[in-house]
């Protein structure tokens, strides 16, 4: 990694202002007015930066950063100094460019969550390691036809990534939609979770809160606690919804309200779908149209059962469970008022792609496992979990990560299919980096139109076939369960496609 540029230092002060700035006047103002942070304030909007004749061209800072969550003070880690970082808006076809710096006292990267773009080099490369006070020049280039949607960006390096994630390192990008549907507004929803200790740092997670994949006691949205949305009868909203949370599952609904999906991770689909629920797991994205009708409504995070440790330890133990079995309010919806006309039909979506109809060049079965490390409490390192307390392995096929080993390698061009096992007692949301891929098969059933996800849920003790196209490009990049401390833990594989 090459010493901060003098482009690179201003932003990383320019994020230390930032958190100046919160801890002076109690909370962080957002370029599109308001404030950002507190119980019951007006929903803000995370700071656009937009590209100009194809290039977006920033600089990003990793730093500690000072904000009010709800009525308390938090020291967190923030890009750029704000909660959640900044909104990156580009087009297919545009080279995003990020002068990347890191103000922490760990090792970090940053990963281009579910972008369609080389992982070479200085793409979106998971190997990449940026010390404290170094810095690295990312260059991401989309292809001509890269599905518009709502993606991510967030910390990827091997060990760090739960702890700097829950503590506040997450922002959107958008590739945006040569044909939108026409809506009143656009609003980004990053909801995100962490758990303060009585000095406002994020709390230190234990061994059984790792195994089972933390969530935190405070749930965010654009880190705010229970902020406010208003809007008029008959207005159409599109809600791009991100769940940034390390492992909590989201199960979305808006009483009162009509919501239709319209996009959910890779792209748009043909036509928006009327639902009364969605279910997010950790990773996941969804784009909801909204068509406000008069009244007050909530949306709530419904608790997911995801699992749990009981199967593997003969019993239920402290920290075995998601943290609480009761809906969380993230949002207040208020629609209030003169009707508006009607903002006419939705355009459909594009033809998807079905995988179905072209035959695989090879056929894989990966296993998602956890299993007892022997000589528990003895200090030795289980699966990436090192010290007292090392209880459990998490592994791919039997292996924990190892960074120089190549664990399945495939011929760009061509289609897989892939089945993953989960031979667990817990849930693991699957993540491929670079390729998208179609959900075949779940639950023993054939899944009848084509759906594409970056991240598929494998529920305990199931298994979801899916099919890849290995298209565009060359290269080595990673696998893995998106419970984070999962990852961290050593649930991860390589892939290169040559």
């Amino acid at each position: 990694m090459s010493p901060l540029s003098r482009r690179q230092l201003l932003a990383l002060g320019a994020a230390g202002a930032g958190a100046a700035a919160v801890g002076g006047a109690g909370l962080w103002w957002s370029s599109g007015g308001g404030e950002s942070l507190g119980d019951g304030r007006e929903l803000a909007q995370p700071e656009v930066l937009a590209g100009r004749g194809g290039v977006l061209d920033l600089a990003l800072a990793a730093a500690p950063a000072e904000v009010r969550i709800g009525a308390r003070t938090a020291h967190v880690q923030a890009y750029n100094g704000s909660l959640p970082g900044p909104t990156l808006r580009v087009r297919p076809g545009d080279t995003l460019r990020v002068a990347m710096t890191n103000g922490l006292e760990a090792p970090t990267n940053l990963h281009v969550h579910g972008l369609h773009v080389s992982p070479r080099a200085n793409g979106d490369n998971p190997f990449v390691s940026i010390g404290p006070g170094e810095s690295f020049d990312y260059e991401f280039v989309l292809p001509e036809d890269h599905p518009p949607g709502t993606y991510w960006y967030h910390p990827h390096h091997h060990g760090h990534v739960a702890d700097q994630i829950a503590a506040g390192l997450y922002g959107v990008i958008v590739v945006e939609d040569p044909d939108p549907v026409p809506v009143a507004r656009e609003r980004v929803l990053v909801v995100s979770d962490l758990t303060l200790d009585g000095s406002g740092e994020p709390a230190e997670v234990s061994p059984p809160q790792r195994m089972m994949g933390r969530e935190g006691e405070t749930v965010l949205v654009n880190g705010q606690v229970r902020p406010e949305a208003t809007a008029a009868p008959g207005e159409r909203e599109l809600w791009r919804v991100v769940n940034a949370c390390p492992s909590r599952y989201l199960r979305l609904s808006l009483d009162g309200q009509e919501l239709r999906l319209s996009g959910r991770d890779a792209g748009r689909l043909t036509e928006p779908v009327e639902l009364t629920e969605v279910a997010l797991a950790p990773g996941n994205r969804a784009e909801l149209l909204v068509d406000a009708r008069e009244g007050t409504s909530r949306l709530t995070a419904a608790p997911v059962d995801r699992g749990s440790m009981a199967g593997m330890m003969g019993g239920a133990m402290p920290g075995d469970g998601p943290g609480t079995d009761e809906p969380v309010d993230l949002l207040t919806f208020q629609v209030t008022g003169d009707r508006v006309r009607d903002p006419g039909p939705v355009p459909p979506g594009p033809s998807l792609r079905d995988l179905r109809d072209e035959p695989p060049a090879a056929r894989r079965t990966l296993d998602f496992a956890m299993g007892m490390g022997m000589g528990m409490g003895m200090g030795g390192t289980m699966g990436g979990m090192r010290g007292p307390g090392a209880m459990a392995s998490f592994t791919i096929d039997g292996r924990g990560f190892d960074p120089e080993r190549t664990d399945q390698q495939v011929r760009a061009g061509t289609v897989e299919e892939w089945t993953l096992v989960n031979s667990s007692p817990m849930d693991h949301p699957v993540h491929l980096h670079v390729w998208p891929v179609q959900v075949v098969t779940e639950g023993g059933r054939e899944v009848p139109e084509p759906r594409w996800l970056d991240v598929v849920n494998v529920p305990a003790f199931g298994e979801v076939t899916v099919r890849v196209a290995f298209d565009d490009f060359t290269g080595r990049t990673v696998y893995h369960c998106h419970i984070l401390d999962h990852e961290d833990l050593g649930m991860m594989g390589t892939v290169e496609a040559r």
